[in-house]
């Protein structure tokens, strides 16, 4: 077979990029279900604001989730599913390692494709971003500390976020910042890219100038290329003079690794807790 991106012909690129082949449909099965079903539990506990409109769209909401202390920081988090699956939902779980530390939880949803295109998904977080800064105070959040993060595609979209100077810091977990070999894979079937839109909706072909600084991280055990964006990325950002840091997560795969996250011991939590503490 022709190659169709670098050493890849057209199988081998899906394969890159296929996640739930990776780690195994019943392993990702049991996954989902356990954030879906620790999420309906924190649902019934926890006080939050369900649902807040920042957009017109019917999926252009988030959930708040207050830590009880005024003035606390507060953590954005964008789920992924390559931009064309998934929703809020099954994140919330996330925020019992988050709220542990005194951070308030924003729980983000977007439009899927192909209901929109990538510019239009792009355009959806960064009104979600300007509408967190500007609501923060009467939420009960402290504006000039938000911090925004994202798993897989919602690390793509974290990216995207950082480009508002107002954004203290982030997170971005696994995230695709070329979206290039997105473009030419099965993926964009759904997404339908050309490749104008697949460069000027790339992170790692739109630096900021100036940005609040940015954890990147990936798995060990993942894909080669979901890695290989991930150490990219990064090198690009510091390379660009931008504030950074990058935290190894060593033998997680592409699922497991948001255990860190969810748990108020994980590393992640504990690096957002020292990012946000600045």
């Amino acid at each position: 077979m022709p190659l169709v991106y670098g050493d890849f012909d057209q199988a081998a690129l899906d394969a890159a990029y296929d996640n739930s082949a990776h780690v195994g449909p019943e392993k990702r099965a049991a996954y989902v279900g356990g954030w879906a079903a620790r999420s309906d539990e924190l649902r019934a506990r926890v006080p939050h604001q369900a649902d807040l409109a920042y957009g017109d769209g019917p999926r252009e909401v988030l959930d708040f989730v207050p830590c009880g202390r005024p003035g606390a920081p507060t953590f954005a988090f964008i789920h992924g599913g390559y931009w064309q699956y998934n929703d809020k939902r099954s994140s919330l779980q996330l925020a019992a390692g988050v709220l542990a530390h005194g951070i308030n939880f924003a729980n983000v949803e977007y439009t899927l494709a192909p209901g929109k295109r990538m510019p239009e998904i792009c355009q959806e977080i960064r009104r979600a971003t300007d509408w967190l800064l500007d609501n923060l105070a009467r939420l009960g959040g402290d504006p000039n500390r938000l911090y925004v993060g994202g798993h897989s595609a919602g690390g793509h979209l974290t990216a995207i976020a950082m480009g508002n100077p107002r954004v203290a810091g982030g997170l971005a977990i696994s995230g695709l910042f070329d979206l290039e070999p997105i473009r030419l894979s099965y993926l964009n079937k759904a997404l339908g890219m050309d490749v104008m839109e697949a460069r000027r909706c790339s992170p790692i072909h739109t630096l900021p100038k100036k940005a609040g600084r940015l954890l990147v991280t990936a798995g060990g055990g993942e894909l080669s290329e979901l890695q290989r964006q991930s150490v990219e990325y990064y090198a690009a950002w510091r390379s660009a003079g931008l504030d950074g840091a990058f935290v190894p997560l060593p033998g997680h795969d592409h699922f497991s690794l948001l255990d860190e996250l969810s748990s108020p011991a994980g590393i992640l939590a504990r690096t957002l807790a020292k990012l946000a503490g600045r």
